[in-house]
């Protein structure tokens, strides 16, 4: 009896897949294809190059190597360096927010502090009957006064100096000026008016008077002698 199709040993059926590549390798795509070929067709035009040719093709690819690796380091430390000024800035920004934050608080406790001032020389220009009749509230402003003053000491604040000074506009506001023998012209006489600053800020400048040179006084004429005899 012959054997049937089924009854043969070792005959394998015929698979209805796509075929494989030799080794198992599943097909590459085109677009592998194509770079493999084109970096092949580059390796063999560089082959085919005379060795000098080799050599100054080789140069040129490692000069524009260099320089894309240059300009790429340039652009990360531009970026790194902006990277820092931006940080520092803020830095700044904030520290500043910080300080001057109470400015205008501030601004608005001084005239209490002036007017405990003013409180404090009316009193001590009162007679002695009238001063030891308000000594205990004499010293309760002062206390007031100093326990002011150190809170605002302890925030930054300080008394702008003037008397004796060479005027400066950025400190000071000049309300007059007034004779004067013993200050040079230019310098502050007196202030009318404190002004504070907070840290390195001026938040009110200082009212002040301005020395100038005395008036000349007309030079006396003598008398001419008579001409006519």
């Amino acid at each position: 009896m012959a054997a049937g199709p089924q009854d043969i040993d070792g005959e394998p059926e015929e698979s209805g897949g796509q075929p494989e590549e030799p080794g198992g390798q599943p097909e590459k795509s085109g677009l592998e294809q194509e770079l493999e070929e084109l970096l092949a067709q580059a390796a063999v035009d560089l082959d085919s190059l005379p060795l000098e040719e080799q050599v100054s093709a080789l140069k040129s690819n490692l000069a524009s190597a260099q320089k894309e690796a240059a300009d790429n380091l340039d652009s990360a430390q531009r970026a790194q360096a902006e990277m820092v000024n931006f940080r520092r800035r803020t830095d700044e920004d904030r520290i500043a927010n910080s300080k001057y934050s109470n400015s205008r608080l501030i601004a608005n406790i001084l005239p209490v502090l002036e007017e405990l001032g003013l409180a404090i020389s009316h009193t001590e220009g009162q007679t002695d009957a009238q001063a030891g009749a308000n000594e205990s509230l004499l010293e309760g402003i002062k206390l007031i006064q100093r326990k002011l003053t150190g809170v605002l000491e302890s925030e930054g604040v300080a008394a702008i100096e003037a008397v004796g000074l060479m005027f400066n506009p950025l400190e000071h506001e000049a309300v007059g000026t007034e004779e004067s023998e013993e200050m040079e012209p230019g310098y502050v006489t007196q202030i009318l008016r404190p002004g504070f600053r907070l840290h390195d800020r001026v938040i009110r400048p200082a009212q002040v008077m301005v020395a100038r040179p005395p008036e000349s006084q007309p030079d006396s004429q003598p008398d001419n002698p008579s001409e006519n005899q």
